[in-house]
């Protein structure tokens, strides 16, 4: 095992995939010692683009084939296109919205399921052959992009014809492929030729063999409903269960030696640029004649002693967190406090030096923060904040596919 020692503090943070004001936290310094590690690819760098999505649930898919194929060294670990992907899902995405006249979410964001649906439609390839980067920067830059793909569709909505054209899909995917670039049909690897479905069924990757789990009380725990999010535009369905029973899951699939892409909201204030998500109670952590300012100090003093040795004598974390519950989310997802604001990857446990359970999730903000773009999630954040979880069926524990079978019927 091994250990971190790190000095965190807490900055005004805006997401790419999800942006909103926070409060200031002063967190003490934090010593985790990581318990579980499954095997993840390098941090990827989502920049300025709404893909977060894309590059969490590609992570998670590039885990799996890593997992399922025993491939032990790095130096052979998948690097799969993000952009091969986003860029289907956007041609999908069109279509539908076409149909529905305008009446359905076009925007850069999906999730998970989505990447699985492409990957079932479509395929995968390297990401050399198609590395989404077609407009002069070095990192992703979509908001141009975005403008001219809702702007494009929104003006054949509106049909000034009174009949579609035949050329509306053509000059839409002119579009993506000149900022994204064309789809390979057929590619090599190791000296074999691939087509991208081909690819996919070489690394053994089934999308079918995925299940995505939820938890929310306004549809029946253990049956499949279409999860009502935005970023849901296919409407796939996800399983529901109580929230505790999907602690346990993800708990077995991480000590099983899986990886989990998860689809979190991020707004809370203990969510930081700086590697952590604490479920931060703001009023309860007010530290103001506490024994944390004794140790630590007032948040504007200047110490001659470092941070990190004053923590070090706290015998408890000073931190308070909110205590997650059922009907706590169930008020959070109907008043829209928690959202779908961000995905990424959950791949290891962690724990504090007060003996705290964290998640280690890696993120797509490039290697950022504290820990080279990998956050320290406790397990109240996690619980209280997440959207959903997607992860194979053979992480799901035995007596609980045994209870409930119908979750295999997707």
């Amino acid at each position: 095992m091994k250990q971190i020692v790190v000095s965190v503090a807490v900055f005004l943070a805006a997401g790419l995939c999800a942006n909103a004001q926070k409060a200031k936290v002063d967190f003490p310094e934090y010593q985790f010692t990581t318990v579980i590690e499954n095997p993840i690819t390098s941090v990827k760098n989502q920049y300025r683009s709404g893909t977060c999505w894309a590059y969490s649930a590609i992570g998670f898919v590039e885990s799996e084939v890593i997992r399922i194929n025993n491939i032990t060294d790095p130096a052979k670990y998948p690097d799969f296109s993000e952009f091969f992907v986003v860029s289907h899902s956007y041609s999908d995405r069109a279509d539908k919205y076409i149909m529905l006249d305008g009446n359905l979410t076009f925007s850069a964001g999906s999730q998970a399921e989505d990447v699985l649906d492409v990957i079932r439609l479509y395929g995968l390839v390297p990401q050399e052959e198609m590395t989404g980067m077609n407009y002069g920067t070095e990192l992703p830059a979509q908001s141009e992009l975005d403008a001219v793909l809702r702007a494009y569709v929104d003006a054949v909505v509106k049909n000034p014809n009174k009949t579609l054209t035949t050329a509306w899909k053509r000059g839409y995917q002119a579009i993506l492929d000149e900022y994204l670039g064309k789809y390979p049909t057929e590619f090599t690897v190791d000296g074999v030729k691939y087509t991208p479905e081909s690819y996919r069924d070489a690394l053994k990757f089934n999308p079918d063999d995925y299940v995505t789990l939820t938890s929310f009380t306004h549809h029946p725990f253990y049956t499949y409903f279409p999860f009502e999010v935005a970023d849901n535009w296919r409407w796939d369905e996800f399983y529901n269960v109580p929230i505790d029973e999907m602690m346990e899951i993800l708990d077995y699939a991480l000590e099983n030696g899986y990886t989990i892409a998860w689809g979190a909201d991020v707004s809370e204030p203990g969510f930081t640029r700086d590697g952590l998500a604490i479920l931060v109670d703001v009023k309860a952590s007010n530290t103001n004649g506490s024994d944390q300012e004794r140790w630590v100090g007032k948040a504007d003093e200047k110490q001659a002693k470092s941070k990190a040795k004053k923590s070090a004598k706290l015998k408890t974390n000073p931190i308070v967190e909110l205590v997650p519950t059922q009907q706590t989310r169930q008020t959070g997802f109907m008043n829209k406090t928690i959202t779908d604001d961000h995905g990424m990857q959950i791949y290891g446990v962690a724990k504090d030096q007060w003996g705290g359970k964290y998640y280690l999730v890696k993120n797509s903000w490039g290697e950022t923060g504290k820990y080279n773009g990998i956050w320290y999630a406790s397990e109240a954040f996690v619980k209280g904040q997440t959207l959903d979880i997607a992860i194979h069926k053979s992480a799901l524990p035995k007596e609980f596919v045994e209870k409930h079978p119908n979750i295999l019927n997707k």
